[in-house]
């Protein structure tokens, strides 16, 4: 591995209950997400495309899989400015725990919420 390929390849959020959680990300971001079932699990794809070599992940539901605020964050993204994103957590069964903080100049602004399902995510973007 060297600084060509991306560090991160696919990510995973835990989740208790598939509607809910569907519900609560398309509402947020805005999006559809395909659900399906693999390998035992529901899972509900962020949008991607395949081809691209770009990050994608899912929200995922089986034995395996427990919703958490502790451990691992992923930080969303919330380009061009994660305010839109943030301001509909709430309304969509989430809860803001961090409002929009400026980290500096080049790094833009990040924010944390709990989903529906008690996982505490990030958000960033550059405004």
């Amino acid at each position: 591995m060297d600084n060509s390929v991306n560090i991160l390849n696919w990510f995973e959020i835990s989740v208790s209950d598939m509607s809910r959680a569907k519900s609560f990300y398309q509402t947020v971001f805005s999006i559809e997400m395909d659900q399906q079932e693999m390998m035992g699990m529901q899972m509900a794809m962020f949008p991607y495309n395949p081809m691209s070599g770009k990050l994608a992940g899912a929200l995922v539901q089986s034995e395996m899989h427990k919703p958490s605020t502790d451990g691992a964050v992923i930080y969303l993204n919330g380009n061009p400015d994660l305010s839109v994103a943030l301001g509909k957590v709430e309304g969509a069964g989430g809860q803001v725990v961090m409002p929009k903080t400026h980290i500096d100049e080049d790094t833009g602004y990040m924010a944390f919420f709990i989903d529906t399902e008690g996982n505490k995510v990030g958000l960033h973007s550059n405004k």
